[in-house]
């Protein structure tokens, strides 16, 4: 049989002649990233993020440390100091004082009544025993007339019972009474006696009341108040002042003297009085006594100057300097009065140490003349003192030092 041609040949590469697909030929290969350069990369993202996480940490941290710092520096006070100026040695101080009449009375009523009349005013000079006014007491004069009539019952009935005494007392000799019924009035009459010395005694202070009615100056004085007036009712008792008197002639001072000055103090000794409305004028006054007991809450020593006042110039109530006399001490320093410190410890002032810790001590002022203040002890040479200190101020406590001059202060000072 002879082959026929195909009638639809198949269509074959046009250049030549078709070849068969090779079995080794395969499919292009994949772009795939080895695990050295992906562990790599992760290893760079990694040391840039701890990198960064640091630096916060570092910047939170320095951030932390400069407030800390910024608030330390703050809350220290911005104060000056400057040296306690030296002043001279001290011989005499000056404190003041309290002046006192030397007699100091009110006058009461010793019996109720109504005022008569009234003798001295305010500003009136007495001698002892004046009169000083007078009270009608009716109800008293009535109390005494009682009194005197009761006195002379008594005294009848202690008569009668004792002559009946007497008379039983010579019959029971005779057996002609019994002796039981001369011992009753034998008693009766010694009762009865007893009733007159009774009766005296109660009309003796009905009439020593009635002594009241004229009132007296007690010492010689004078007249500071009077509170009474005429037609007025009087109550015994001291709810209501009469009069008020004071003895002048001679004054009493009284001052507390620190416990440092004590040694000095003699009794007799001869002290300067000034007053302000006798300005360059000086009174003498004498120590007269001391409470020889210093004071606790104070520390200080009361003392007693008499002074005399015969001429009338000085009156009590008034406040005084005294001028105490000293030996020689330490020098003193010279510091203005708003660098102290007034606490229930006492007086301080506030000095600096190791550039810029503050110290407070314990001083002793002498003359104070309001803007500068003398300090007798607690101050040595050398010593910076804080002007001006904030009240909270404590030992111990750290402080910010700005010079006198310097324009420009801290922030936070004071």
């Amino acid at each position: 049989m002879s082959h026929q041609p195909n009638p639809h040949p198949q269509p074959g590469p046009p250049n030549g002649p078709q070849h068969g697909m090779d079995s080794h030929d395969s499919a292009p290969e994949s772009n795939e990233i080895p695990p050295r350069k992906i562990l790599t990369g992760a290893g760079i993202i990694l040391l840039v993020l701890v990198v960064l996480a640091a630096a916060g940490i570092l910047r939170r941290m320095n951030a932390h440390a400069v407030l800390a710092q910024r608030t330390y520096d703050l809350a220290a006070p911005t104060v000056s100091v400057a040296p306690a100026r030296p002043g001279a040695p001290v011989d005499n101080f000056v404190l003041p004082g309290n002046v006192t009449a030397y007699t100091d009375s009110p006058i009461y009523a010793r019996t109720d009544g109504y005022l008569v009349r009234w003798y001295y005013d305010i500003g009136g000079h007495v001698k002892k025993g004046a009169l000083l006014a007078v009270i009608d007491t009716p109800e008293l004069d009535k109390q005494v007339a009682q009194a005197e009539s009761d006195l002379a019952t008594a005294k009848a009935n202690a008569n009668i019972a004792r002559i009946q005494a007497d008379r039983y007392s010579g019959l029971v000799k005779s057996d002609a009474v019994s002796q039981q019924d001369t011992d009753t009035y034998v008693n009766q009459a010694a009762a009865t006696a007893a009733a007159v010395h009774s009766a005296q005694s109660n009309l003796q202070r009905l009439k020593e009341l009635q002594s009241f009615e004229k009132v007296y100056a007690p010492f010689d004085g004078v007249v500071t108040a009077r509170n009474v007036d005429t037609g007025q009712l009087i109550s015994a008792g001291s709810a209501n002042e009469l009069f008020h008197m004071q003895a002048l002639q001679t004054l009493r001072v009284y001052a507390d003297v620190p416990q440092v000055y004590t040694p000095s103090l003699r009794r007799g000794m001869k002290i300067g009085l000034t007053f302000p409305e006798h300005p360059g004028k000086t009174f003498v006054g004498t120590l007269v006594r001391t409470a020889d007991a210093i004071d606790p809450t104070s520390r200080t020593l009361l003392t007693e100057i008499d002074v005399n006042n015969r001429s009338g110039e000085l009156m009590p109530g008034a406040l005084a300097q005294v001028h105490f006399k000293t030996p020689a001490t330490n020098p003193t320093f010279i510091v203005p009065t708003a660098a102290l410190i007034f606490r229930r410890e006492g007086l301080e002032l506030g000095t600096l140490v190791n550039g810029d810790k503050a110290h407070l001590v314990h001083v002793t002022i002498g003359e104070d003349d309001g803007a500068t203040a003398q300090i007798i002890t607690g101050l040595k040479p050398g010593d910076q003192v804080i002007q001006d200190p904030p009240d909270s101020l404590i030992e111990g406590e750290r402080v910010t030092v700005v010079h006198p001059g310097n324009a420009s202060t801290p922030a936070g000072g004071r």
